[in-house]
């Protein structure tokens, strides 16, 4: 009932913003006469109106052209493989200068891989960059079979040997514990597709390591707490009918419960921004919640066993982690370099977490690992916005330039 119950609050904020909507054009002609000072009070409360809800489609990435050296040259998307659960996508520039290539992997925790778009925009001018788009796993039917922990592995590695050899791994969050599985998986089996380096950013590896309120939340109830209360059946409505998942609505109402007093005046913000007819404010709010508020669901196994192994066993914490059944020793990675970045404030992945990598890789010489604390920035500073751009990006294009 779970999940019919959110379907009934989504057809609501439908219906709320096609009422926003409707008010926003009976307000218009007002703005043109003397009574325009409680027409923009009108129009701005109707605007709020049509931003009510969430929405569960993946957003546009936005990307049609990027500066390489002196000229602009068009992006294209271009899809390269496609499982149900996920695309490997390409951001293909017509370049003539062969790039590094990157994997870039996104996390499947709520919110769609195009949460990334701004961290694609500073790879693009330097890389050839690839992306794991990942499907809402309520439109994925149930005939397709699971999508689990090793499935998420296996689809790296899938990827990366799609992509070829010479490429290089970079994980967001969450799938940095999944790019160290797979670059040990591809090393034991001598893979030559196995990444030249991989760069893993605000992951939670060691989640022992000054634990955040989210890992003490993990630890605070048994597995069979979270399968009982968080998992929903995806009604008959969606193509995923049947599927059990963990919503992605769920998980985006914890992330803004987390910093509840800071969503609240960001909305009330954009209230006045609209009564006072600025724009550009307005634009850069709805911008970040247009992004933020785009939801996709988690496979029930999926999130299940990413809870119980990374922040309830830390089995790779503990270099215990298996891959269908075997124990995998991320001592094997020997042929790709590890940087790790973290953000001095984040708090989701504390400092220390990230950093733990450099000791399980442990046959990897000094001249092949580095590490980078962000000061003054978050969990998303990490991987966007202006410190991200200006002072961790060129780190990491040469630490990738320097194992190309």
């Amino acid at each position: 009932m779970l999940y019919q119950a959110f379907d009934v609050q989504s057809d609501i904020a439908r219906q709320t913003r096609q009422w926003g909507s409707l008010l926003h054009d009976v307000a218009a002609p007002w703005m043109r006469t003397p009574w325009h000072d409680s027409a923009k009070w009108w129009s701005a409360g109707a605007r709020m109106m049509m931003r009510a809800g969430l929405t569960f489609a993946r957003p546009a990435y936005g990307i049609n052209a990027v500066t390489v050296g002196n000229r602009e040259v068009p992006v294209v998307e271009e899809p390269v493989l496609a499982t149900p659960f996920g695309t490997l996508l390409r951001f293909r520039k017509d370049i003539d200068t062969a790039q590094p290539k990157v994997l870039l992997l996104a996390p499947l925790s709520g919110h769609f891989a195009t949460l990334l778009r701004g961290t694609v925009r500073t790879l693009l001018p330097d890389h050839d960059v690839y992306i794991t788009d990942w499907h809402n796993a309520r439109d994925v039917p149930v005939s397709e079979g699971r999508f689990g922990f090793d499935d998420y592995v296996d689809h790296v590695v899938r990827f990366m040997e799609a992509i070829g050899e010479g490429a290089h791994l970079m994980a967001v969050c969450q799938p940095a514990v999944q790019a160290l599985a797979a670059a040990a998986v591809m090393a034991h089996t001598k893979n030559p597709a196995q990444p030249r380096s991989m760069t893993l950013m605000a992951g939670p590896v060691d989640c022992r390591i000054s634990p955040t309120s989210v890992n003490q939340l993990a630890t605070s109830k048994p597995i069979e707490w979270f399968e009982q209360n968080l998992i929903a059946t995806v009604s008959g409505r969606h193509k995923g009918a049947g599927r059990r998942v963990y919503p992605g609505y769920m998980q985006v109402s914890a992330f803004v419960a987390m910093n509840a007093k800071r969503h609240q005046d960001a909305h009330a913000n954009l209230f006045w921004n609209y009564v006072d007819g600025d724009a550009e404010k307005a634009r850069a709010v709805e911008t970040f919640y247009d992004e933020y508020f785009a939801v996709l669901d988690l496979t029930a196994e999926f999130y299940l066993e990413t809870v119980k192994t990374v922040f309830q066993d830390y089995t790779l914490a503990r270099n215990e982690l298996t891959y269908r059944g075997e124990r995998i020793d991320m001592g094997a990675i020997r042929r790709t370099a590890l940087m790790t970045v973290e953000g001095e404030r984040d708090d989701i992945c504390a400092v220390g977490q990230t950093m733990a990598a450099h000791d399980l890789c442990s046959s990897l010489p000094p001249h092949m690992k580095s590490h980078h604390l962000q000061a003054g920035v978050g969990h998303y500073g990490v991987f966007s916005g202006r410190k991200w751009e200006g002072q961790t990006y060129p780190l990491v294009r040469n630490f990738i330039a320097s194992h190309a």
